[in-house]
């Protein structure tokens, strides 16, 4: 509506792996938390644990399972034994598997893509999904590395749907991914970890203190 102040993106904790650290996401007002289902990752998260957070973020939050290049069976298996609202696919899914698994699965998809240059952003025009995340590109790592990316070459994406931003966020440089992006959402794993997989309850209150702060900025997506 004119006139009213911009909200600022919504906060996607990634690489959670115990419930306390899901409880502290949600009562910092997170929008979701993710759950990492890749074998290879130091993240993790097993699915008992992945059961008990769905189970107690059930309708607060959104809880996303992330995956890398999975089996249909094993995404809709871990999805209803997670109590999973969101999927995000990692790897090198086509837009056929994306729609599928919001078939099988009935939640929303994202669909994650690792920027090297503006044609990576291009390609994710043909994936018709909910939501589109952007995350650096390291060679042989699908996600987590803490490292940036050129930010303005997200400005090459057009909007929709609702662009996620990863790759490298901090509480000290998330304000500048947002004032440079502008997206729906910001998504944080190693940025507020005090080790791979163990968060730093500290940090994620400041990565969301930094994120509110942003709420003034023009353009922000509400």
């Amino acid at each position: 509506m004119w006139g009213m102040a911009p909200l600022a993106p919504r906060i996607k904790f990634c690489g959670i792996t115990t419930v306390q650290d899901a409880q502290h996401a949600a009562t910092l007002g997170a929008w979701a938390v993710g759950l990492i289902f890749w074998p290879h990752s130091p993240r993790r998260c097993k699915l008992d644990v992945a059961a008990e957070i769905g189970a107690t973020l059930k309708r607060r939050v959104e809880v996303a399972g992330v995956f890398v290049n999975p089996t249909l069976p094993e995404v809709a298996e871990t999805a209803e034994a997670a109590g999973l609202t969101l999927i995000q696919l990692h790897g090198d899914e086509g837009p056929v598997f994306c729609a599928e698994v919001a078939r099988r699965t009935g939640a929303r998809v994202i669909k994650a893509a690792r920027v090297h240059s503006g044609a990576d952003i291009q390609a994710l025009s043909a994936y018709h999904t909910d939501f589109h995340l952007l995350d650096s590109h390291v060679p042989g790592t699908p996600g987590g590395t803490g490292e940036t990316f050129a930010w303005e070459l997200a400005r090459a994406h057009r909007g929709h749907p609702p662009l996620i931003l990863s790759g490298g966020l901090t509480p000290e440089n998330v304000a500048g991914a947002v004032t440079a992006v502008r997206p729906y959402a910001v998504d944080v794993a190693s940025g507020v970890e005090i080790s791979p997989g163990v968060k730093d309850q500290a940090r994620m209150a400041a990565f969301a203190t930094a994120v509110a702060g942003t709420a003034d900025v023009e353009g922000v997506v509400a």
